[in-house]
This record gives C-alpha cells, structure tokens and sequence, in this order.
C-alpha cells in the first residue's frame, strides 16, 4: 500500500523528519468530498512514488495534529517539505491541480 495512515504520535517521525516531500490527506471517514478525493490522492501516491511520500490523517482519531495546523475543513492536503508545511490544498480538487501544486516541491535534478 502507498498511501500509510499517520497518527498524532507518528506523524513527527513520519512526515516531518522524513527526507522527501510529503503529502498529507487530513480527513475522516464521514466526510464526503474525503472520499471523493481519496482516489485521486492514490494515483498521485502511485505516480510519484519515487519522489514523495503519501500518508493520511484521520482527523477525528488525531485531533492534535489537525489543531495544530489549523485544519478547519476536510479533505486539507498539505505538503511538507524539509520538516516544514510548504503549501496548503483544500477541498476535493481535481488531480491536475494536485500535481501541478506538488511539482512545484519536486527537486528536478533527480
């Protein structure tokens, strides 16, 4: 599986000291565009699998984590880069517009 789930007590190790870009899905199984948006953030974990990294984040289980980066509606994607949030995505958005957010992050020297 490509897409790992996180939790608040993972997600410094899994997402903030890891040594490639990060995708993050924020979401919870209620939520409806989550679902929407979930196969989309599959093909891009799929398709970038050598480049980034793509975890998600029940944000009813890690109420934590969501706090603290001011998630305050569902899907959020964000992107860590470095240790660092670098950019935001929010809503259920069309793949083009995930990948064209996400190359902005990508060392293209590789």
């Amino acid at each position: 599986m490509l897409v790992s789930q996180v939790m608040d007590s993972t997600f410094s190790e899994e997402v903030l000291n890891h040594n490639r870009p990060v995708l993050v899905d924020f979401w919870a199984p209620w939520c409806g565009p989550c679902r929407m948006v979930a196969p989309v953030v599959d093909e891009i974990a799929h398709e970038y699998s050598d480049s980034i990294k793509v975890v998600k984040i029940n944000t009813d289980e890690n109420p934590s984590t969501a706090t603290e980066y001011g998630i305050r509606s569902i899907p959020t994607l964000m992107i860590f880069k470095n240790g660092g949030r670098v950019d935001t995505v929010i809503g259920a958005v069309p793949k083009s517009t995930l990948a064209s957010t996400l190359n902005k992050y990508l060392d293209k020297d590789k």
